[in-house]
C-alpha cells in the first residue's frame, strides 16, 4: 500500500539543528561506523548516527591507532549523532562529554536495543522498565553537554504490550522532553518483539498525535523510500531513521528525496554507479581501519550491497569469500566491470500498514 505520491516535507529540526530533509540514517551497530556514513550523507541522508558505544568503554578506550575509528568524526558528515549505551547513571555524562570532545554534534542515548545480552546487562531497552533510572540518565546527559548540543532518545513502544508497560513508556516519553531532550525516535516494536512481526506504525500515529509539537521521529520497517514517506504521511511523525533499510543501498536517501519532490521513483542504480560506491565505501574503510582490518567489515558490507545486482546470490556468495584486498577488486571486476540496470532489493517484511488499514 503506498499513501504517498508527491510530498511537502518540512526541514527537521532537533535542538539547536535545521537538516533539510527528514529522512536520516540510524545508529546501527556493527554498522554505521564513518565510512558509512559519509557514503550514506553524500546519497541524500540529511543526518546520521554512529553505532552505539558503551558509555564505560568510551571513558577506558586509548587513543590508540586501534581504536581510533570508534570515535573518529570526518570533515564532511556533520551534523552527526554519537550514541550512548550503558547501565549506570553516573557514567552517562563523562561519556557524554568525551563525544562532544571528539566532534559529534548530537549525544543519542539508547534506551531501545532488544539484543538479550544488553538486556541481561540492564542496557538498552531495559531502562524502559524503570523510568526513575531512565530519566535519571537523560538529566544527567543533559546537564553533562553545553546547551546548544541536542540530547536524543532512542525508545521502542515499551518492554511488551502490557497496560504496565504502556505506563512507564509514556512516563518516560513525557519526563524526558521536561528534561530538555530535544526529539526521540521510536521504533514501533516492543523490546521483546525484538524485529518479530510488524512495526506498530499505528501507535506512532497515536503518539504523535499526543505529542503535538515535540519531535518524533519514527523507526521500522523503512525497507525503501516509498516506505520512509508512507511513515510519514500514516503517522504524522517530524522525521524517519531508516536501519537495515539502508544497509547496502545508500539510494535510499536519494530516492526519499526524489519521491518528495513529487518524481518518480528513481530506477535502482546501475552496476557502474553500485561499482563506483562499493568501491568508494572500501576506500574509505581502508583509510579507517588500515587493510587488513578492512576486510571482515567490507565483507559484510559487500553481501548487503550485492542486494542490488541482477544476480544477487553469486554475488553475495563471491563476496563473502573474500579474505584479501585482492579478491575485493576480483569480485568488482567480475560482477561489475560490465554495466547493466541494477535491481530494487526484495522486501520480505510484512507490511506495517496491514494492522493499521
Amino acid at each position: 500500500m503506498n499513501l504517498a505520491t508527491a510530498h511537502s516535507l518540512k526541514p527537521l529540526r532537533i535542538g539547536s539543528l535545521e537538516l533539510d530533509f527528514p529522512v536520516v540514517q540510524a545508529a546501527l551497530s556493527g554498522y554505521s561506523d564513518t565510512a558509512m556514513r559519509v557514503i550514506a550523507r553524500r546519497l541524500g541522508a540529511s543526518y546520521t548516527l554512529c553505532e552505539v558505544m558503551l558509555d564505560y568503554f568510551i571513558m577506558q578506550v586509548k587513543d590508540r591507532p586501534r581504536n581510533s575509528h570508534l570515535m573518529h568524526v570526518a570533515d564532511e558528515e556533520h551534523p552527526v549523532a554519537g550514541q550512548l549505551m550503558g547501565a549506570e547513571p553516573e557514567q552517562f555524562g563523562p561519556a557524554a562529554q568525551k563525544l562532544v570532545e571528539k566532534g559529534f554534534d548530537v549525544i543519542d542515548v539508547n534506551f531501545g536495543c532488544p539484543v538479550k545480552k544488553v538486556l541481561g546487562r540492564c542496557r538498552g531497552g531495559f531502562h524502559l522498565s524503570q523510568p526513575e533510572v531512565a530519566l535519571e540518565i537523560v538529566s544527567r546527559v543533559r546537564d553533562a553537554v553545553p546547551a546548544h548540543i541536542p540530547v536524543t532518545l532512542k525508545m521502542r513502544r515499551g518492554i511488551d504490550d502490557s497496560a504496565k508497560s504502556r505506563e512507564k513508556f509514556f512516563e518516560i516519553f513525557d519526563g524526558a522532553y521536561q528534561r530538555g531532550v530535544a526529539a526521540i525516535t521510536v521504533h514501533g516494536r516492543t523490546v521483546l518483539q525484538r524485529y518479530d512481526g510488524p512495526s506498530r506504525w499505528e501507535f506512532l500515529r497515536e503518539l504523535k498525535s499526543y505529542a503535538g509539537e515535540r519531535v518524533i521521529l519514527g523507526s521500522g520497517d523503512l525497507f525503501n523510500a516509498q516506505a520512509c514517506l508512507d511513515m510519514m504521511e500514516y503517522t504524522g511523525v517530524d522525521g524517519v531513521t531508516a536501519a537495515r533499510g539502508c544497509i547496502g543501498n545508500p539510494w535510499i536517501f536519494r530516492q526519499a528525496r526524489a519521491l518528495a519532490a513529487g518524481l518518480p521513483m528513481p530506477a535502482p542504480p546501475t552496476l557502474r554507479e553500485q561499482r563506483d560506491v562499493i568501491a568508494e565505501h572500501y576506500r574509505l574503510a581502508e583509510e579507517l581501519y588500515g587493510v587488513e582490518r578492512c576486510i571482515p567489515t567490507m565483507r559484510k558490507f559487500g553481501i548487503k550491497y550485492s542486494q542490488l545486482h541482477p544476480q544477487h546470490a553469486e554475488v553475495r556468495a563471491d563476496f563473502g569469500m573474500v579474505k584479501v584486498a585482492g579478491g575485493w577488486r576480483d569480485v568488482l571486476a567480475k560482477w561489475y566491470s560490465v554495466d547493466g540496470p541494477g535491481v530494487h532489493p526484495a522486501v520480505e517484511e510484512p507490511n506495517p500498514l496491514a494492522s493499521a488499514e
